[in-house]
């Protein structure tokens, strides 16, 4: 019986068995194209290799300067968004609803669509507690 053919792959240059009956250039689909992406000039990689090389050109240092940056850009974007928000559109703060309860009367506002209770209690919605009690 005849020894399948080896041949090396033109990107990794690792041998291997080919799959198909013409002679292959490539080992896999990912290197021919990677091999391809390197000829076109959109990669400048060099051929994959099981090796870990390690990335030593990473600056993770935290300085002052970007904590600055950082705190001035939050504040400007903040800033916008005050700026151009719609006082209408603006979140409801806790002295936007202590204003809304002294408007309203006090604490308790009855309600009118729903029926008192067996005992004759009506109910009332409590703005603090956000449920319906009945006095």
């Amino acid at each position: 019986m005849l020894e399948p053919k080896h041949y090396t792959c033109n990107y990794c240059q690792q041998d291997f068995v080919p799959k198909r009956r013409r002679v292959q250039k490539y080992c896999s689909n990912s290197c021919r194209s990677s091999a391809y992406q390197l000829r076109k000039g959109n990669i400048s990689n060099l051929p994959a290799t099981n090796s870990i090389i390690p990335i030593t050109e990473q600056n993770d240092k935290m300085t002052l300067a970007g904590v600055g940056n950082a705190a001035v850009g939050s504040m400007v974007a903040g800033g916008l968004v005050k700026l151009f928000t719609n006082e209408k559109n603006k979140p409801a703060t806790k002295g936007d609803i202590d204003l809304l309860i002294q408007k309203l009367g006090g604490r308790y506002h009855l309600v009118k669509n729903l029926q008192p209770n067996a005992q004759g209690a009506l109910p009332y919605f409590d703005f603090k507690e956000g449920i319906i009690v009945y006095l």
